[in-house]
Order: structure tokens, then sequence, then C-alpha cells
């Protein structure tokens, strides 16, 4: 089981950018986002067969690190986790590459890159829930 992933994120969500700089060919005007770490922290419950989700803002395109901290009972349950795009129907639309099972801890099992704009997180049920899944995830980003 994969405890960590590359997100996968930079091919399903770059947008086109035109190149900048001027006349010459000096690129000493483009600069790197930066942003302030931003982290924020969801609780929730996963029924049983099903999902929960969060929604989060992204400010300036950076790294993205999503931690399963915790969940249960039992504590060592393996649960389904994702980031995606909110859908206007309220759910989650999962991105390719940016899943994971893997069973709650103190290191990020997601990580990679996105685009300033609003993403989700979500916890999902594999199959493996006798009753509702309390949890909480963190997803520091910029």
């Amino acid at each position: 089981m994969t405890r960590s992933t590359t997100l996968g994120l930079a091919l399903a969500l770059v947008a086109a950018t035109a190149a900048c700089g001027g006349a010459s060919g000096d690129n000493s005007s483009i600069t790197t986002p930066t942003g302030n770490l931003v982290t924020d922290t969801f609780t929730g419950t996963v029924p049983v067969g099903g999902l929960d989700f969060h929604n989060f803002t992204v400010t300036t395109g950076g790294t993205v690190n999503a931690t399963l901290v915790a969940a249960g009972p039992p504590s060592t349950i393996t649960m389904g986790f994702a980031i995606g795009t909110p859908g206007t129907t309220g759910v989650c639309s999962l991105l390719s590459g940016a899943q994971v099972t893997t069973p709650p801890g103190s290191t990020a099992q997601l990580t990679g890159s996105l685009n300033a704009g609003t993403y989700c997180v979500a916890v999902v049920d594999v199959g493996n829930a006798a009753g509702p899944i309390a949890y909480t995830v963190t997803v520091a980003h910029t």
C-alpha cells in the first residue's frame, strides 16, 4: 500500500499560460507565486458505504500536503482519501492520480502541486466500515 503519492495534478489542472518577458526576452520580471502557508483542519463522519468531503481554497499555486490524521473506530481502519474539485451539485469530483487507500497517520498521504482555485478533500469508506467513521484531516497549502 502506498502511503504517499504524487497528486499528478499538474497535467489535470495546468492552465495554458503565456510566456512573459520584455522585448529583449528578459524574464527578470517573472516571479514565482508565494503565499502564506495555511493549514485547514476538517472533521466529520463517513457513513457506512459513503463519503464525506470539505472544500478548501488555494490562493497561490504551490505545494499541497493532505493528511488523514485520525479515523475510527477502529483507529487503524483503512479509508479512501482523495483530493478533487467541487461540483455544482454538491459532489467532490476526484482528480485522477489524487487518491489513495490508507490508514490514518501523521505523515501526508497525498502531496503534490495545485494551481490557485477551490478544491475538496474526501474521506471514503472502502467497504470495511462496520459503522460510521469519525475522522480528522489536515490540508496544508498556500
